[in-house]
Parts: C-alpha cells; structure tokens; sequence
C-alpha cells in the first residue's frame, strides 16, 4: 500500500507536523502533494486546538521543487487542466503562507524551487550545514510565478531577481546571509532548537498571534486575493505549456543542455 504524499501528525500540545513524504523522489511535489496540502491546511488552520505547523521532508532532503516528470505530463494537458495545476501550485503556497498560525520549516538536503517556496511562506526557517538551494526554475524553461511575491517578501527584490534570473545554487549560508532563512543548527542540535522555537510559541496567546501574524500581511499588502491568485496562475501555466517549457523539461528528463544552451 503507498504511502500517503503528505504525513500529518498533532501532538497533545497542538504542536502539528506535515512532512513531506516522497522521499524517493526528493519530495518533489505533484498533483497529490499539492492536493493533500490543500486539503490539510484549511483544516488544521480552524482547528483551535492546534497552536503551531512544523514542516519537515522524509528521507535525504526537505524538498526538491516539482516533479519533473509531473511537470512534463502537465505540459501536454488542455489549457483548463494545465491552468488548473498552476492554480494548485499557487493555492498552495498561499494556504501556508496565510495560515492563522505560526509554522516552522526544517531544512536539509535540498531545496530548490517550490522548497524555496515553502521557506518563503514560513515563519520560522531553520537549516542544516549540509543545505543546498536554488530557484532553478528557468533552467527548465518554466517561471517561478506562484512562489514570485513570496520571494520577493522573504529576500526582498534585490536577491530574488539574482537567483530566480540565474537559477544559481546557494548554500546554507547564504540563504542566512539573505534571509531565507534564519539559523543555520547542526543536524544533530535541530531537534533541540525546534523544542525551543515551539515553547516560545506556546506561551503566547493563540488569538494574540493570529492577529499579529495577519496585521503583518494585511498591512503590507502580502494577502493574495483572487484574482492576483488567478494572474500568477496563468503567468505560470502559459510559460510551462510553450514551446520553451516542453523543451526544458525534456532535456531536463533527457539529462541533455537545452536547445537553448550555446555557450560558444
């Protein structure tokens, strides 16, 4: 029997934790991930006796962005059902980064693409030495649209256009020295600083928090309406669905430079 994408656990805290379950794949996500996602946040985010989200990945790394093979099948899909894998992607990211109370995100291995994402669009992100990330999108010939004003919140403008443009890997210190993340805790201590994170957290006041963490957004202009929703969406879809998405994505699967590629 197969696992399920997304393994959700609350303790008697109210401490809750998604981990990400495709370890076989790198956690890169697909249409199941992102629809267990979907699902489990609404539902954890009105239960009251949840006070926190940690998110973690299974296996060698946090999250290796989207499945390339998810992502070559969608390609070929109608426009309906192509938009409609953008607007899960998009949804998401915006579930979590709205959500009522305050998440936790444990990095190792990698984290590139829709990782990134998730970090974006978490409170409290701490990483192991061994990190590695990148918004690698572009190499693929696809946009990074559903993640793009999360970024831009998290790293500011300035370096969410050298490593979106570039698709560059970085490592754990400089995700710290940009802010992506805020600590860098050896493997062997993250368990520790987690409980410690996770204490701080229970002794504030659940409705305190809540109205702290959505003032930020609102007052900042970071709560997505629809029809931004809808817009990132489709900036996404069109591009994976071009002649330069299916190109990328097959030479991506090919393990070939793309057409593109003419270093000479």
């Amino acid at each position: 029997m197969s696992q399920p994408p997304v393994l959700l656990a609350v303790d008697p805290r109210g401490v809750a934790t998604a981990t990400l379950n495709r370890p076989e794949r790198g956690n890169a996500y697909n249409a199941a991930m992102l629809d267990a996602l979907i699902e489990a946040l609404p539902r954890l985010a009105a239960d009251p006796s949840v006070r926190c989200l940690v998110i973690r990945g299974a296996g060698k790394h946090f999250q290796a962005g989207a499945d390339i093979d998810w992502l070559n099948e969608v390609a070929a899909y109608a426009p309906p059902e192509n938009y409609a894998a953008s607007i899960a992607t998009t949804k998401a990211m915006q579930l979590l980064n709205e959500f009522p109370k305050p998440t936790i995100a444990l990095i190792h291995g990698a984290c590139f693409g829709g990782g990134v994402g998730l970090a974006c669009c978490t409170d409290v992100v701490f990483a192991t030495p061994d990190a590695q990330f990148g918004i690698t999108e572009i190499r693929v010939g696809v946009a990074p649209t559903p993640i793009s004003t999360h970024m831009v919140n998290a790293i500011g403008l300035r370096h969410t256009r050298r490593y979106a443009l570039t698709g560059e890997r970085f490592d754990a210190r400089e995700a710290e020295r940009i802010g992506l993340i805020h600590e860098i805790v050896p493997a062997d201590q993250t368990e520790t600083r987690l409980e410690g994170v996770i204490d701080a957290i229970l002794r504030g006041g659940p409705n305190a928090i809540a109205m702290t963490k959505r003032s930020f957004l609102g007052a900042n202009g970071l709560l997505l309406d629809d029809r931004q929703v809808s817009l990132l969406a489709h900036e996404g879809w069109t591009q994976r669905h071009s002649p330069e998405g299916r190109e990328g994505t097959s030479a991506f699967r090919q393990k070939r430079t793309p057409a593109w590629y003419n270093p000479a």
